[in-house]
């Protein structure tokens, strides 16, 4: 279907090949690590002995109390989605490490409740409940710590993946933004109370600037950031339409949207202020070159929420977020180009298909060929710039085409001399990946996003 977003005058791709940006994902990792080990320090410089059980259980809790709480902060900063970390590290990356920095702090909370606990209890000679009331009911600002801590473990516990796979996004999601709650609540036992803060005015310092830099990073970029590009883009839905069994095109038109810096390959996180649906932000590629009036987003019903996108109607407010990703052009390391899709992850590569400088090739993964979502632009797009499109479906008793090395060599011959883009299914994407590696392709120049977090 031809619409007047297609018809638009498109600019050819660039020629050449630019030089990639180095990832700032090295520096940021050190400069973490280097916050760890300066919490380490800090207790090393206010410890001068260990005497006795009651002296280690305390002191062990001392130590795990500082790097849960610095470890809060972690969490918070990698999820205040600052331009820097999405678009050039990649959001898919950036929370991996937000969920597995989730999975120390909680340990390290467990660890700091019972090593301070039993310390305690060991040094007054009393039971551990009796030192456990005392605690929360006596010592300052434990009483709120309590509750936050309370809601830093039903955070924790939420998303396990065992849990996830039993509970609604949204619940998740409003269950994690209590998170803000539980630090606010804990954060003020940590100067009343740890042994390293009080009284070292150039600690509190630190502590207050780490805690206060962060709260300025999720309200600049996850509050004023957004409202003020939603009120000066005015998005709205212009048209809605279908591409395959499932699978919904949406045009958004707005204004000025050149200056937001969309690039083929990224994402945005959408609301659609509709019944029903303005309660959740779901990231959606998009899958056409933004223009300075219109972005375009394909969408595949996989759930109650993608299912809802192909009823919208024309003139209904959206509300946006990014744009994110760092699935683009700037990644790219070699004069040629392999873009693997599979299913819906063909959105963010048929962008990239039209824009990417360079020789291009697309193999596109579907089931079955009227499963070959934007079959029609591909082809056009192929023709007009000279690339090659390859198609993966099922053959005609179920059997699915493999992807081995050996495959994809002899559909590319010099696949190692390639950038790789990759967008599909995990378990896809997985399988891939190895056999990609094992036709000789750098770790380097595969390049893939993820929305599972």
């Amino acid at each position: 279907m031809t619409t007047v977003y297609e018809r638009a005058a498109t600019p050819r791709p660039t020629r050449g090949r630019g030089r990639p940006r180095p990832s700032p994902a090295g520096p940021l990792l050190a400069l973490l690590w280097a916050g760890a080990a300066a919490a380490v320090a800090l207790w090393w410089y206010d410890t001068r002995s260990v005497v006795g059980l009651a002296g280690w259980l305390t002191d062990a809790g001392r130590i795990t109390g500082l790097l849960c709480g610095y470890g809060c902060a972690v969490l918070v900063a990698l999820m205040a989605r600052v331009p820097l970390l999405e678009r050039r590290i990649g959001s898919d990356r950036v929370a991996r490490w937000h969920a597995m920095a989730g999975r120390y702090t909680i340990c390290l909370l467990v660890a700091h409740v019972t090593l301070i606990l039993f310390g305690y209890a060991a040094q007054d000679g009393s039971g551990i409940v009796h030192e456990t009331l005392s605690v929360v009911l006596d010592y300052p600002d434990m009483l709120k710590a309590t509750i936050g801590t309370l809601i830093l473990f039903a955070v924790g516990i939420t998303s396990a993946r065992a849990a996830r796979r039993r509970i609604s996004h949204e619940f998740w999601y409003y269950v994690h933004l209590l998170t803000y709650v539980a630090i606010f609540l804990a954060f003020f036992h940590q100067l009343a109370l740890g042994s390293d803060l009080v009284g070292n005015t150039a600690a509190q310092a630190a502590w207050y600037v780490l805690y206060l830099g962060t709260a300025a990073l999720v309200v600049w970029f996850r509050l004023l950031v957004p409202v003020r590009l939603n009120l000066r883009h005015k998005l709205r839905v212009e048209s809605v339409y279908r591409e395959a069994p499932g699978v919904f095109s949406l045009v958004v038109r707005g204004e000025r949207l050149d200056e937001l810096g969309a690039r083929a390959g990224q994402f945005f996180r959408w609301r659609f202020l509709s019944v029903g649906m303005r309660w959740t932000s779901t990231p959606y590629s998009l899958s056409a070159p933004p223009r300075p009036d219109r972005m375009r987003i394909t969408v595949k019903a996989l759930g109650d929420h993608s299912a809802a996108v192909g009823l919208l109607r024309p003139g209904t407010r959206v509300w946006a977020e990014g744009p994110y990703g760092s699935l683009t052009a700037e990644r790219r390391t070699a004069p040629k180009a392999l873009l693997i899709a599979g299913g819906v992850g063909i959105t963010p590569l048929r962008a990239l298909f039209e824009t990417l400088p360079g020789q291009v090739t697309l193999l596109y993964r579907a089931r079955t060929a009227e499963d070959l979502a934007l079959g029609a632009e591909l082809e056009a797009i192929a023709k007009w710039r000279g690339a090659r499109v390859l198609y993966a479906v099922n053959g005609a008793d179920g059997t699915r085409p493999r992807f081995t090395a050996e495959s994809l060599r002899a559909s590319v011959p010099d696949l190692a001399a390639h950038d790789v883009y990759l967008c599909g299914p995990p378990a896809m994407a997985r399988d891939l990946y190895g056999a990609l590696r094992a036709a000789g392709v750098p770790d380097r120049r595969i390049h893939h996003e993820s929305f599972e977090l």
